[in-house]
This record gives structure tokens, sequence and C-alpha cells, in this order.
């Protein structure tokens, strides 16, 4: 039997955050996500045993504002992107109210840091929240269009091809493939 999962990366990171807050017996109030304000300083060994805790799970440190910023901006993307119901406002208006900076600002920090603008980070986010959904054939590809905020399947399909060299449509064929291996195989190992 296969499963299908759907995670919530910021729920996921903040219940391991708050638990590896706790294993280290720290007074802490979280604030924003992303956010811990500690309540006493931490030694150099509680700092590099609690860094060394977090790195075992994908999420670092950040000692920068401007790195915590460019955090914000790419968090707040992936709230606006993989929401499940189609956002009503422009991205640059979500991103500027959310985090309550011009959007200018925003975008000229985020490209410094990156080397990339938020506009191409955004189509990156949706074409890999497109492949989500693809997966999960929850939904067909006009839906994910509307979902994601595309005026049309072909505008979702050129972002598509030009990111991944491939067609939506050819991705659920090639998704569609994979299962009907795996099914395939799953029959002759219980079959021996």
């Amino acid at each position: 039997m296969k499963m299908y999962v759907k995670f919530d990366f910021n729920t996921l990171c903040m219940k391991v955050l708050e638990e590896k807050l706790k294993d280290q017996g720290l007074k802490y109030r979280l604030l924003n996500f992303g956010e811990v304000e500690l309540y006493e300083t931490l030694t150099q060994e509680q700092s590099r045993v609690f860094r060394e805790n977090l790195e075992d799970y994908g999420i670092e440190i950040i000692e920068s504002q401007k790195t915590a910023l460019v955090q914000k901006i790419k968090d707040t993307i992936a709230e606006f992107v993989g929401s499940d119901e189609a956002v009503p406002v422009k991205a640059s208006i979500f991103i500027a109210e959310k985090l309550n900076h011009s959007y200018g600002y925003l975008s000229n920090v985020f490209s410094d840091a990156t080397n990339t603008s938020i506009e191409n980070f955004i189509i990156i986010q949706k074409i890999e929240y497109a492949k989500e959904l693809i997966i999960g054939k929850r939904y067909n590809l006009t839906e994910i269009a509307q979902l994601l905020n595309y005026s049309s399947v072909a505008h979702l399909s050129t972002q598509f091809k030009n990111l991944t060299g491939i067609t939506p449509s050819h991705f659920q064929k090639i998704i569609a493939m994979r299962r009907k291996v795996q099914r395939h195989d799953t029959y002759y190992s219980r079959a021996i």
C-alpha cells in the first residue's frame, strides 16, 4: 500500500524548534515563524549544542537581519504559493503587506542576497507546488492553474516546461507510468 502525505513545513519546523528548546531546558518565547526570544544568554557550549541539534533537521540559526529578512520573504512566498485557495491579491502586495516593508526594498534585499529575483523564486515555488499537486492527483491541470493564480493552463504549461523541460501533462504521464510499474513490481514481489 502506498500513502501520499502532505507536509506543513512551517508547523513541522516550529514543533522541532520547540522540542529542541525544551530538551535543552532553555526559557524562550516563540514570536513569528522563525523567530525565538531567549530569556537568557546562551553559553558557547549551549549555543554549539543547540545549533548542532537543529542542523540534524536541516534548520540553521540565522546570524544577520538581512539573512533573516530573506528567509521571511521565502516563507511568505511559500505561504502565498502553498495556500489551498487562490489568493486574490498580487504576490508583490501580499509579500509587502505581510512583511510590512515596501516591495521595492524587499526585492532589492532578496536579489542582493540570492542573486535571483523574487519573481523567479515565486515561479520556482509555483512549479514545485504544481508537481506536488499533480502527484497528489487531487486536482486537474485547470484547477492547478487557477489555484496557483495562472491566467490559463497554457501559462502554467509554459512556465512548467521552461523550468523542468517537460509539460505538466507529460509529467502526469511519467508519474502514472511510475505508479503502474510500482504496482506491477509489488504484485510480482507478493507472488514470489
